[in-house]
C-alpha cells in the first residue's frame, strides 16, 4: 500500500542522533520517518559526489540507474521509469522563494501549488507537527491521486527559514522508488545564510532616485507560484514572468507557465507606461493567450496549439528599485492594493519581487 515508509538499519544509524527528538514528538510511525528524513536533509553531510542547486546541496540519484535529469530555471527533476512493470517517479527540488511569513503558510501555498491544483487532490494532505533545525522549520504532507487510472502518491517537504521557502517533491506509482526517494532526501544540506543579514534583513536601496530611466531594462522572477487565471486555465508547475520596459515609454510582460503534465502556456501583453514619482501605470494595448505542445515532452517549445485574445487589465503600482545583499540582487518591487492577473500571487506584503536577469536562464526563450 502507499505511504509504507521502510527504512534500513543504515537509515536508522543516521537517524540515531535524532532519535530522542522525535520520541517526544506525537507522530506516526509513517511521519516520523518523514521528519527523520527531512530533518536529515539540514543535517547530514553527503558522502557521494553532490550537486548543488540554489540553496540546496544534494546527492543526485545515479544516472546508470536509469534516472534521467533535467533542468529548468527553477526547478531540477529526475525521472525514471519501468516500462515492463509500469511504475514512474519523479522527484523535484525547487530553487527557493520568498517566505509568506510562516512554516504554515509557505505549506499550504506549495501545497496547492505544487500537489493539490496539478494532481486535482481534493484531501487534506496526511501531515504531522512542524520540526525544527538550524534555524529551519520543515513541514512534510503527502497524498494520493489517480494518474493514468492507476494509484500514485506525491509526497511534499516544505523548509521555510531565512525569509526563503525550499520545497523537495516527489511523486511516484509504486514503492519500489522509496528507497531512491529516501536517498536523494537523506543526502540533502541547505545553506544558512548569516543569521544576523537574515534578522535584520539588511537591504542596501540604491541612491538614484525611482524614474523612467532606472526602470527601463528588463526585469524577472521565477517561482513555483501560480494566479487563479493560469490554475483555471489548467497550467501548474513553474511560473516565469518578464518585464521589459522600453525608452519609447513602451513595454512588454511575457508569461511562460510550464507544467510537466500539460502544454506550455505564453501570455504575452505589449502597452504603454507613465513614471509618476514612485508610481507607474501600465495601459495594455494588446495580449494574447497561447498554447503550446512540449517537443518531445520536454521544456521545450512544440507546435502551437491555440492563441486567443487575453483580457487587458490596466494597473498603477508603487515601485521601488533597491540593491537586497541578502540575496545580492538589484530588484523592482512593485506594491499594489490588489493582486493582478500579470503578476500573480503577492510574493510578500502585497508585493512582487522582480530582478534583473544575471544569467541566460532568467530570460525567456520565446518559440522561434
Amino acid at each position: 500500500m502507499l505511504f509504507l515508509f521502510l527504512m534500513d538499519e543504515a537509515m536508522r544509524k543516521q537517524r540515531h542522533n535524532l532519535s530522542l527528538l522525535l520520541k517526544s514528538q506525537n507522530i506516526d510511525s509513517q511521519m516520523r520517518t518523514l521528519f527523520t528524513l527531512i530533518l536529515i536533509v539540514i543535517t547530514s553531510i553527503a558522502t557521494a559526489q553532490t550537486e548543488t542547486f540554489d540553496l540546496t546541496t544534494y546527492t543526485p540519484p545515479p544516472k546508470r540507474d536509469g534516472w534521467k535529469k533535467e533542468v529548468k530555471d527553477n526547478l531540477i527533476s529526475y525521472t525514471k521509469t519501468d516500462n515492463s512493470k509500469k511504475t514512474w517517479c519523479q522527484i523535484g527540488i525547487y530553487r527557493s522563494t520568498a517566505s509568506k511569513g510562516s512554516i504554515d503558510e509557505d505549506f499550504e501555498s506549495e501545497w496547492q501549488i505544487l500537489a493539490a491544483t496539478p494532481y486535482q487532490i481534493k484531501e487534506a494532505p496526511k501531515s504531522g507537527d512542524i520540526q525544527e533545525a538550524e534555524g529551519w522549520k520543515i513541514k512534510v504532507g503527502s497524498g494520493t491521486f489517480s494518474f493514468n487510472n492507476s494509484d500514485a502518491q506525491v509526497i511534499l517537504s516544505v523548509m521555510s527559514g531565512y525569509g526563503r521557502v525550499v520545497s523537495i517533491i516527489a511523486i511516484n506509482n509504486s514503492q519500489d522508488y522509496m528507497p531512491q526517494i529516501q536517498s536523494l532526501l537523506t543526502s540533502v544540506s541547505l545553506s544558512n545564510p548569516d543569521k544576523k543579514l537574515a534578522v535584520h534583513t539588511e537591504i542596501q536601496q540604491q541612491e538614484t532616485a525611482n524614474t523612467n530611466s532606472s526602470i527601463i531594462g528588463t526585469w524577472t522572477k521565477v517561482a513555483s507560484d501560480q494566479d487563479a487565471y493560469h490554475a483555471n486555465n489548467g497550467a501548474s508547475g513553474y511560473i516565469q514572468r518578464q518585464y521589459i520596459f522600453d525608452q519609447n515609454g513602451t513595454y512588454r510582460d511575457i508569461i511562460k507557465t510550464f507544467s510537466f503534465f500539460s502544454d506550455i502556456y505564453l501570455t504575452k501583453e505589449s502597452g504603454t507606461y507613465q513614471v509618476n514619482g514612485n508610481s507607474i501605470t501600465l495601459t495594455p494595448q494588446k495580449a494574447v493567450f497561447e498554447t503550446w505542445s512540449r517537443k518531445d515532452g520536454k521544456d521545450a517549445w512544440g507546435k502551437l496549439l491555440s492563441t486567443q485574445n487575453a483580457a487587458l487589465e490596466k494597473a498603477t503600482y508603487q515601485f521601488t528599485i533597491q540593491y537586497n545583499q541578502y540575496i545580492r540582487e538589484t530588484q523592482l518591487i512593485l506594491q499594489s492594493g490588489n493582486a493582478t492577473k500579470r503578476d500573480g500571487h503577492f510574493d510578500q506584503d502585497n508585493k512582487w519581487f522582480y530582478k534583473l536577469p544575471t544569467h541566460d536562464y532568467d530570460l525567456i526563450k520565446l518559440p522561434n
